[in-house]
């Protein structure tokens, strides 16, 4: 049974989020055309990151917990990973939305962002020798400068939100994938290419690398979003 665990984590991830895709008031279906594009471009990034850094043993999995099926070096539960995440938290995006209608965060989002940018691009510059550090940071900061100064985003108070709710699921998850609860991980890191800052025994990087892959799926789900409202409102 050890092998249908990461399986199964991926499962129990989207298992509600799916169930309640249909429910009324957050009509998720309705904004699966937006989702999927960003899930698509999110995939294409996130994907190539993880085969590359994989293969050069920046991390690794676990046969033991593993089906044994193999993609471009990856397991297949890897890649169910970057379905079954994005949708749970873009879901709980959707959910936040709904249950506060007010963007509690919007004055303090553009700051917050800017802050932000600052330290990781600071941080990812120190740490150039620590691969998965430098290039989580500096691509984090950089996709945040984009909406910051270029696409000047009215969402950012949102997303930060959603990202917050989101951060409890997620820790959940991965602490099991990193080892919490089971004999040895299912995902391993290697320490000398990260700061060796855990969170229970997640590294403190991986928050950072939730927040670039939710962004970057956000960025297009709301230009989705957006095309959708504006052609309910034309046809109204």
């Amino acid at each position: 049974m050890e092998r249908y665990y990461y399986l199964g984590l991926d499962l129990f991830s989207i298992a509600f989020p799916l169930a309640a895709s249909f429910e009324p008031r957050i009509a998720y279906w309705r904004k699966w055309r937006g989702l999927f594009t960003g899930m698509a471009v999110m995939m294409l990034v996130f994907i190539a990151w993880d085969a590359v850094f994989a293969a050069n043993g920046v991390w690794g999995f676990s046969s033991r917990y593993t089906l044994g099926v193999d993609i471009f070096g990856l397991p297949l539960e890897e890649w169910l990973f970057f379905l079954a995440i994005p949708y749970a938290c873009v879901y709980l995006y959707e959910v936040m939305r709904y249950a506060v209608r007010r963007d509690v965060l919007a004055r303090v989002a553009r700051p917050l962002s800017i802050v932000l940018i600052v330290v990781l691009a600071l941080v990812g510059l120190l740490c150039v020798d620590r691969v998965y550090t430098a290039v989580t940071f500096l691509c984090t900061a950089a996709l945040l400068a984009v909406h910051v100064f270029a696409l000047k985003s009215n969402y950012l108070g949102r997303f930060y939100l959603g990202y917050a709710v989101s951060l409890v699921p997620f820790f959940i998850v991965n602490g099991i994938l990193t080892g919490w609860l089971l004999p040895e991980p299912i995902v391993w890191y290697n320490d000398a290419e990260n700061l060796g800052v855990r969170l229970n025994t997640i590294p403190v990087e991986d928050a950072v690398y939730l927040l670039f892959f939710l962004l970057l799926t956000i960025t297009f789900y709301e230009r989705g979003r957006r095309k959708g409202q504006e052609q309910g409102q034309a046809q109204a």
